[in-house]
């Protein structure tokens, strides 16, 4: 079949969550189920909470006429203003309506904003350890990704920020908390981000956005306030989802929320409405944005995933692993006993264990685990982890 040059050479370089994922299915064919553990993809396993099941039933039942057509391209009205009220409940700061458009989750919300900012040639920073996808939704709109890096904390490094900006920057991507590593960026840092952003408009004489993907930002373990970036640059727009805070992974449904104080808010938006419309998206699932309209301050059950961290970090850590213990998110990224992390991970596969190399996320040398999945995988896993490091630590 004759399909681009383009997308067979990214099909090629593809995403490793995935390989590995699909990896894992073909190891359950051959070993069963039961002795594969899985730990490669962030598939939510908390079932959504029971208000999401008293509204979905509650939509099922109802029987006004115009519920399941097409409203604006942005979203209905009254979940704009439901989403706006609770982030000026989280946040303090001002959001209304007009700030909100509602999106075929986070990932669609984050081509939708590169969709609306970037020209053909444009850059955009990442910060490695990055998610993976970023590359391609860059790529979509014919952009192009410059790597940062952050120090051994996985805090971003603003001085590697600030050598990656340039001219044709439009835009930096942060993610916190984390994936693939867990970490939640500072306020220290996040004003140093700001700052530097700051400054290489002024001295460039241009406008740079600062993108927050923001899909976990309620899966917190610290028991600290979630540090917004809004107060840290005027022109600030952040993508998120709920996907992970209310198990709605397969729902795609998030948002995209302008700063209130961006003078140039209300030409983002509607380009951002456009491109929503034009990428295919049309508008975010009716029945989804009806449902999250009324449960902006449900979550899935957090303390299940804290207690998922604390096992596998304390029994990782006893075996030898060197971790950077996450706040957030459902992932930990140690470091790899072998310098190769793709060879660590295929031994680990070789004991039926899947994780994700760091190469993958443009960070050699470190793996990624998922633990948003069922306590057996976790506790079946450790066997491998065990004899995996064991034949590493041998080896070198």
């Amino acid at each position: 079949m004759a399909i681009s040059k383009k997308i067979r050479s990214q099909i090629a370089q593809g995403s490793w969550i995935r390989r590995m994922f699909e990896e894992g299915i073909l190891l359950k064919r051959q070993h069963g189920a039961d002795r594969v553990f899985d730990l490669s993809l962030g598939n939510p396993v908390l079932e959504p909470p029971s208000e999401f099941r008293t509204e979905l039933l509650r939509i099922a039942r109802d029987e006004t006429p115009g519920t399941h057509r097409y409203m604006p391209n942005g979203g209905f009205p009254e979940t704009r203003a439901a989403v706006a009220a609770a982030l000026r409940e989280e946040s303090g700061i001002p959001f209304t309506p007009s700030e909100v458009i509602m999106t075929c989750g986070a990932g669609g919300a984050m081509n939708v904003i590169l969709k609306a900012l970037l020209d053909p040639g444009d850059e955009v920073v990442v910060i490695a350890p990055y998610f993976p996808e970023y590359v391609f939704y860059v790529d979509n709109q014919g952009g192009q990704v410059k790597v940062a890096g952050s120090d051994k904390g996985f805090q971003p490094d603003p001085a590697s920020i600030a050598s990656a900006i340039t001219g044709r920057t439009r835009a930096v991507i942060v993610n916190s908390p984390n994936n693939p590593t867990g970490v939640i960026y500072s306020k220290e840092t996040l004003a140093k981000i700001g700052q530097v952003v700051l400054d290489a408009e002024r001295r460039l004489a241009t406008e740079i956005y600062l993108i927050s993907d923001e899909p976990y930002r309620k899966l917190i373990y610290s028991g600290v306030s979630y540090p917004f970036v809004y107060p840290h640059h005027v022109r600030t727009v952040v993508a998120t989802s709920h996907s992970k805070d209310l198990g709605l992974a397969g729902e795609r449904i998030g948002y995209i929320a302008a700063n209130p104080a961006d003078p140039a808010r209300a030409d983002l938006i509607d380009a951002a409405t456009f491109a929503n419309r034009t990428l295919g998206f049309v508008n975010a699932p009716a029945i989804a944005q009806r449902i999250v309209a009324r449960i902006q301050r449900a979550t899935v059950d957090i303390d299940a995933y804290r207690k998922k961290r604390d096992f596998l970090y304390s029994e990782l850590t006893r075996i030898g692993y060197e971790i950077v213990k996450p706040d957030g998110a459902f992932y930990m990224f140690p470091r790899s006993p072998l310098p190769d992390d793709r060879a660590f991970v295929a031994l680990l596969q070789s004991r039926l264990v899947l994780v994700v190399p760091g190469t993958g996320f443009g960070a050699p040398g470190y793996f990624r685990l998922s633990y948003c999945v069922d306590d057996r995988t976790l506790e079946g896993a450790i066997a491998g982890f065990e004899g995996a490091f064991a034949e590493a630590t041998a080896r070198s």
